[in-house]
């Protein structure tokens, strides 16, 4: 069952797939999954300013995949487990854009609801499951596939499909405010609060990855392994996170499967739980709390008082209870 709020995909009416299908058609991501037109909105501004306007791109990683291009940049990166036990990525950008960002993937059903926290971000994916594309159009945000802006997307020469797709954010018709997405939704960047404990480093494991973060007191980040294996930018950087966020939750099957009949994992971001939060060479246990799909997540403390994070990039990784 899911959290309270999760809304279940609605039933399109057969001239709504037919519209879909006619626009994926022609465009396959890397697995012969289609995907859906687009919409277009613009961002909105509360009494306090305007808010973040999101770009969320879906990004490969598996090991053909690596290094990805421009995912230092993003405010946010999220980890999910996929098929098979593999992950994959979702980053936000706001505050800043890279010139390009990829190997772009296909969107998964825990996209949808995540992305409910944000004010209607754009998300660029190279296709998704025939099923879920209705779901993805009734979602509240734009959709960007290939198919919507192919100007927009380009494929490497420097490795194999389906891992060679790239996104040029400044080709798109996304326009960002400039405001960062984790600030946008809730979080704070302040001084550390009491407590915590001493932490060298902390893994999460999937049934088929591996995520081992390590602090670095000269770089003032948790440097981050993949696999095994040192995580690098395209042009030979390590990849490395001011704050991560490992959030326990609740991860189960979905309705949906890809071309080779593997279940997609659903990761439930409604309710609440115990997270861990690595910060300046520490560990805070923390709760995470999201009452409804359209609120946002808070950590408090065990005092219930919000948790602090460093001014920097974001990892939250979601691992299972």
């Amino acid at each position: 069952m899911r959290a309270s709020g999760t809304k279940r995909p609605a039933a399109a009416s057969l001239a709504t797939l037919a519209v879909l299908i006619a626009a994926a058609v022609g465009c396959q991501s890397g697995g012969g999954e289609t995907a859906p037109s687009p919409s277009r909105s613009t961002p909105s501004t509360t009494s306090s300013g305007p808010r973040a306007h999101v770009l969320a791109v879906k990004i490969d990683n598996v090991g053909p995949a690596r290094p990805q291009t421009g995912l230092d940049k993003a405010d946010i990166v999220y980890v999910e487990q996929v098929e098979a036990g593999l992950s994959r990525i979702l980053a936000a950008y706001s505050s800043r854009m890279p010139p390009v960002v990829g190997p772009v993937r296909s969107a998964r059903e825990t996209d949808l609801e995540l992305l409910r926290q944000f004010d209607r971000p754009t998300l660029a994916f190279s296709g998704a499951q025939a099923k879920l594309l209705p779901a993805i159009e009734a979602a509240p945000l734009n959709p960007l596939p290939p198919t919507a802006d192919p100007g927009a997307y380009f494929r490497g020469s420097d490795r194999a499909a389906p891992h060679n797709l790239y996104l040029r954010p400044g080709k798109t018709p996304h326009a960002t405010t400039g405001v960062n997405a984790a600030e946008d939704i809730g979080l704070r960047f302040a001084a550390p609060p009491p407590g915590g404990r001493p932490l060298a480093g902390h893994t999460v494991r999937y049934p088929a990855a591996r995520f081992a973060f390590t602090w670095s007191a000269d770089r003032h980040r948790w440097l981050v392994d993949m696999d095994g294996t040192p995580a690098r930018t395209s042009d030979g950087a390590r990849l490395g996170a001011a704050d991560v966020i490992v959030q326990y939750v609740t991860v189960h099957p979905s309705l949906y499967q890809d071309r080779w009949g593997s279940t997609s994992p659903y990761t439930e971001t409604v309710g609440s739980g115990s997270a861990l939060v690595l910060r300046n060479g520490k560990g805070y246990d923390v709760r995470w709390s999201r009452p409804t799909a359209d609120s946002t997540t808070s950590f408090t403390t065990p005092d219930g008082k919000r948790m602090t994070f460093a001014p920097g990039q974001v990892w939250i990784v979601f691992a299972s209870k």
